[in-house]
C-alpha cells in the first residue's frame, strides 16, 4: 500500500525513469546472462578470498553455520527481489526505484544511499585486491623491480576508466562471461594449490583455536560476520534484470540458482580448505598464505584481477546513472551528440580518480570488506528483500505458507540487522588499529594484504 504523503520516487527520480523507459531498449539478455552477471558481481575473489580468514576468526561450527546460513538466506532473497519485477504493474528499472514504490519516499533514498556505500567500498576493496594481485605477477618476474603496490592500483584504475566508456550492464554480457570462467579458473587453482600447501605442512603444527584476548576474539568475530555479508553481496539485482528479456522473471529465478550454483562449489570448498590447510594462521586473503608452486599463484592472481574487472564494472552503474540521470536531458543531447559521451568521459574520470586515490592511500583490505559488508550489502541483500516482500503483499494464499513465510523473512530481517551493527563495530575498531600503525600510501612487499593485528 503505498503512502499519500509520499511519493513512490522523488518528482526529479520519477522524470528520470521515465525517460529511462522512453529510451532504454527492451531486455534482450538470457538466463545465462543473467547467471554471468550475477556470478560476477558476488563471486570475486575479493569477496571470498578472506572466507578461510572469517572462518579462522569464528571456529568451525560458528564459521560453517553461517557461511551455509548466508549462502541460503541471500540465495532466497535474491529470489524475492526478482519475485518483485514489476509487482505493482510498472518496471523498476533499479533497486532504488523498487525499493521508492514499495516504501515512498524514504525508501528510495535509503536504498540509493546503501546502494552507494556498498559500490563505492566494493571497488576500494577490489581495487586494493587486483593492484596487490598485479604487484604479485610482477614481483614473480621482477624480484627487484621498484614499482609499488600505489603504481598497479592506478594502472587498474586506467583499465577500468576504459571499460567504464560502455555504456551499460548489456554490453558488458561477454566481459562478464570472462569473468564468471575467471572466476571457476581462480577457485579451482586456489583451491588446489592450497591441498597441496596443506599436506605439505606439519598437520600437527597447525592450530585451530581462536586466537588473541577475549575482547580481541570478540572483535574479530564481529569483523568476521561483515567479511561474510560482504562475500554475498549484490546490491544491482533489478538492474540486471531489466537487462533479461521475457519472461524476465523466470529468466532471473533460472539466473540466480545458476550462478549460486558456482558460489556454492567455490564458497564452500575454498574457505574449509583453506581454513584446514593454514589454521589460525590463515591470512585475509587467501593468496596471501600461499607459497608453492609459485607459477600456480601467479595464474591464480591473473584469474583474480580478470574477474574483479567486471565486477567493478558492474559496481560503478548505479553511480554513473545517478549522475547521468542529473546531467542529460534529451534536448540538450539532440542537440549535441556528443554530450553525453563527454559528460560520461568526464564523471566517469571522476569516479575513478576518487576510488583510486582512497585505495591507493589506505590498503587495508580486510577493514574494507568487512565495513562495506556491514553498512552497504547487508541492508540489501539480507534485510530489505524480506521486509519488501512482506510490504508488498506477494504472501502466499495457504494461511500455514502465508504464515512460515512470514517468520522467515521476519527472522532473516532481524538477524542480519544484527550483524550489520557487529560487522561495523569489528571493522571501525580495525580500520583505526590500522590508521594508527601504517602511513597513508603504504606499500606491501608481496601479495600480503593483511595488518600486524592479522599475523
Amino acid at each position: 500500500m503505498h503512502s499519500d504523503i509520499f511519493p513512490s520516487t522523488p518528482p526529479a527520480a520519477a522524470a528520470t525513469a521515465e525517460k529511462h523507459e522512453e529510451e532504454e531498449e527492451e531486455g534482450r539478455g538470457t538466463w545465462k546472462h543473467a547467471a554471468f552477471h550475477v556470478a560476477t558481481t558476488i563471486a570475486t575473489p575479493a569477496a571470498y578470498a578472506p572466507l578461510p580468514f572469517a572462518l579462522a576468526s569464528l571456529g568451525w561450527p560458528l564459521g560453517v553455520t553461517s557461511l551455509v546460513s548466508g549462502t541460503l538466506a541471500t540465495w532466497y532473497s535474491s529470489l524475492l527481489i526478482a519475485s518483485l519485477w514489476k509487482w505493482n504493474g510498472k518496471k523498476h528499472i533499479t533497486y532504488r526505484e523498487l525499493a521508492g514504490s514499495i516504501f515512498g519516499f524514504w525508501g528510495y533514498w535509503s536504498v540509493a544511499l546503501f546502494q552507494q556505500v556498498a559500490s563505492l567500498g566494493n571497488n576500494i576493496a577490489i581495487q586494493i585486491a587486483a593492484g596487490s594481485s598485479l604487484k604479485a605477477v610482477y614481483k614473480y618476474f621482477r624480484e627487484g623491480g621498484s614499482l609499488s603496490l600505489q603504481h598497479f592500483i592506478m594502472f587498474f584504475g586506467a583499465f577500468e576508466l576504459v571499460l567504464s566508456q560502455l555504456p551499460n550492464i548489456h554490453s558488458l554480457r561477454w566481459v562478464n562471461a570472462l569473468c564468471t570462467f575467471s572466476t571457476i579458473g581462480f577457485a579451482a587453482t586456489t583451491i588446489g594449490v592450497t591441498i597441496y600447501d596443506g599436506k605439505k605442512t606439519d598437520r600437527n603444527s597447525i592450530s585451530y583455536s581462536l586466537q588473541g584476548s577475549s575482547s580481541r576474539k570478540t572483535f574479530r568475530a564481529f569483523n568476521a560476520l561483515g567479511i561474510i555479508a560482504f562475500s554475498f553481496g549484490d546490491a544491482m539485482l533489478p538492474e540486471i534484470q531489466n537487462t533479461m528479456r521475457e519472461p524476465a522473471r523466470k529468466n532471473m529465478y533460472k539466473g540466480v540458482s545458476a550462478a549460486y550454483g558456482v558460489i556454492i562449489l567455490s564458497y564452500w570448498q575454498l574457505a574449509s580448505c583453506g581454513y584446514w590447510a593454514f589454521g589460525s594462521e590463515v591470512q585475509p586473503y587467501i593468496l596471501s598464505s600461499l607459497s608453492v608452486p609459485e607459477w600456480t599463484i601467479v595464474m591464480a592472481n591473473l584469474f583474480a584481477v580478470i574477474q574483479i574487472s567486471g565486477c567493478y564494472q558492474i559496481y560503478c552503474r548505479p553511480t554513473y546513472a545517478y549522475f547521468e540521470e542529473n546531467m542529460l536531458s534529451s534536448k540538450a543531447t539532440g542537440r549535441f551528440p556528443l554530450r553525453k559521451y563527454l559528460v560520461r568521459l568526464i564523471f566517469t574520470s571522476i569516479y575513478m580518480a576518487l576510488i583510486t586515490l582512497i585505495a591507493a592511500a589506505m590498503p587495508f583490505f580486510g577493514d574494507f570488506v568487512s565495513i562495506c559488508g556491514a553498512i552497504g550489502f547487508t541492508p540489501l541483500d539480507f534485510v530489505f528483500p524480506s521486509v519488501a516482500y512482506l510490504k508488498a503483499g506477494r504472501m502466499p494464499k495457504d494461511a500455514k505458507c502465508r504464515l512460515s513465510m512470514q517468520l522467515l523473512n521476519f527472522a532473516i530481517a532481524t538477524w542480519f540487522s544484527v550483524v550489520a551493527v557487529l560487522g561495523c563495530i569489528g571493522a571501525v575498531k580495525f580500520i583505526i588499529e590500522d590508521i594508527r600503525t601504517y602511513k597513508f600510501f603504504h606499500d606491501i612487499r608481496g601479495i600480503c594484504l593483511t595488518s600486524t593485528k592479522y599475523k
